[in-house]
């Protein structure tokens, strides 16, 4: 509707300045460079598994053909396949869950399937996987949680919501349609697909855990006693799909007590050290890596190749796709938005376009690098870029928007507040700028010290901050100029772009 095709775009007209329009250029790379880590990271684990390579190798290759594809493609070739690709993506993470979900309780919908009885059994699917967490140590897997894991969980949620309306890479995509209309009609089928994925995504995970479980000990399905000497699977006669997930080094076995057997366990639960040195466990030999369980998920459910094929087509479109729409925003924030609207407006059309294709060369070897040793999973990962998101672009959209009288100062203000506090506490537990070793939790009072609050959560707070600092720094100066408040009014009617041009 404003007619602008970025968010320093929109920022820096709405804000009258070129000043807010860097500022949002920084937090744009800040959150934009964040998410392609995830993206990378999860790139190599696809590539290291169905190549049977390294996951360094499958990150280099990865890095290539991300660069290949999001360089030569441009936009319109970017749109297009990312179309073709979530419908693969989408696919990909159904079709397994019903094949699972048939497999384990003989319902095919897996969200229903997450609370039906196990097949041949009286106990529903969580009730029992509750049962077998707890035997092996672990917390119950629907009710264990942290202190302050509410408030976590509320704030966690409110950054992943209101990170997504601040994501630059997704409000870009609904400038390739032609009508708002186009746009709005996009936008709810997006939702219900993502409605659809995301709901299926608990079913994923719990039966992910069930089969894992029950595969490295087979009393877990079964009455038998799961600390028997033979409860737990041999080394020797492991199934293809651990062998293979061993060469990517993201799964590993070590035989402590040297009995040939895999103990999987809990070995941090202090009240659990006295069954388990009874049964002669001495410690946990088996290490999952949190990124391997969906792509791992058929292949332990034992499903037919061509599903396990379809989920290794889902992982890289998921990855790859996300990957191009980010770099196409890189791209176009630094050639467009800070390079020709700012540093060197007499820029040329060519130089313009190779500014974009260094910035995209750049962004990935940033994010490969960062993905060899990356802060936390993937998904960990890809929620800190929602909260960056959340805590720096977000509030100074709805501002735009929604409040006429907001001023170039209390906006960028309020932008470097909130991605300010965020940075901060993300980087003092995961490290300055994500490089292992420079982290600062302790000057801070410890891990989660703010209220139980983990740094992929603090978005939300770092949302609220930067409403608070825009607000109060609003208070203090000069009101925007008549035409940008009659511009703001006009951007909120439900009419065409027509109602724009007229205003300005």
């Amino acid at each position: 509707k404003f007619g602008k095709f970025t968010v320093p775009q929109f920022i820096g007209d709405r804000f009258y300045s070129k000043s807010a329009s860097t500022v949002a250029v920084i937090c744009l790379l800040t959150a934009s460079l964040t998410y392609i880590i995830g993206q990378m990271t999860g790139v190599g684990v696809a590539f290291s598994r169905f190549l049977g390579v390294s996951n360094e190798t499958g990150i280099y290759l990865g890095m290539a053909i991300v660069f290949a594809y999001a360089v030569f493609g441009g936009m319109k070739g970017i749109t297009y396949t990312q179309v073709a690709q979530y419908c693969v993506l989408i696919a990909a993470y159904i079709v397994p869950a019903i094949f699972i979900s048939l497999n384990l309780t003989g319902n095919p919908i897996p969200q229903l399937g997450l609370g039906s009885n196990l097949t041949g059994q009286d106990v529903s699917l969580l009730q029992k996987l509750d049962e077998v967490v707890v035997q092996l140590g672990f917390g119950q897997y629907t009710t264990s949680v942290p202190a302050n894991s509410t408030l976590n969980m509320f704030v966690y949620t409110l950054s992943l919501m209101i990170g997504t309306a601040g994501l630059p890479h997704v409000i870009m995509r609904f400038f390739t349609v032609p009508k708002v209309k186009d746009a709005r009609t996009s936008a709810g089928w997006a939702l219900f697909f993502i409605a659809l994925l995301y709901t299926t995504a608990p079913a994923v995970a719990a039966m992910a855990k069930m089969n894992l479980i029950g595969t490295v000990n087979q009393g877990a399905f079964t009455s038998a006693d799961i600390y028997a000497a033979d409860s737990a699977l041999e080394y020797d006669k492991r199934p293809d799909w651990m062998k293979r997930w061993e060469v990517t080094g993201l799964l590993k076995f070590e035989d402590k007590n040297g009995d040939g057997r895999i103990q999987y366990y809990n070995d941090k639960n202090a009240g659990f050290a006295d069954k388990a040195e009874a049964a002669g466990w001495k410690g946990n030999e088996l290490t999952v890596n949190a990124d391997i369980i969906v792509l791992a998920n058929p292949e332990i459910a034992l499903l037919p190749n061509w599903v396990i094929a379809l989920v290794a087509a889902g992982g890289l479109a998921a990855a790859l796709s996300t990957a191009a729409g980010l770099l196409m925003a890189i791209s176009a924030a630094v050639s467009h938005d800070l390079i020709k609207n700012i540093i060197a407006p007499d820029i040329s059309d060519k130089n313009e376009l190779m500014a974009g294709k260094i910035s995209m060369a750049v962004a990935i070897v940033v994010a490969g690098y960062l993905g060899l040793n990356p802060p936390g999973f993937a998904a960990g990962t890809v929620a800190l870029a929602f909260g960056i998101a959340a805590s720096s672009l977000f509030p100074a959209i709805m501002m735009g928007i929604f409040s006429k009288k907001m001023n170039k100062e209390g906006a960028m203000a309020g932008m470097l507040a909130g991605l300010g506090i965020t940075l901060f506490y993300v980087f003092a537990h995961k490290g300055l700028f994500f490089i292992k070793g420079t982290d600062y939790v302790d000057m801070i009072g410890g891990p989660n010290s703010f209220f139980g609050i983990t740094p992929e959560a603090f978005g939300a707070v770092g949302a609220v901050i930067n409403f608070a600092v825009a607000f109060a720094v609003d208070k203090v100066t000069k009101e925007p100029p008549e035409h940008i408040q009659h511009m703001v009014e006009a951007v909120r009617i439900p009419r065409g772009s027509k109602a724009v041009d007229g205003a300005h």
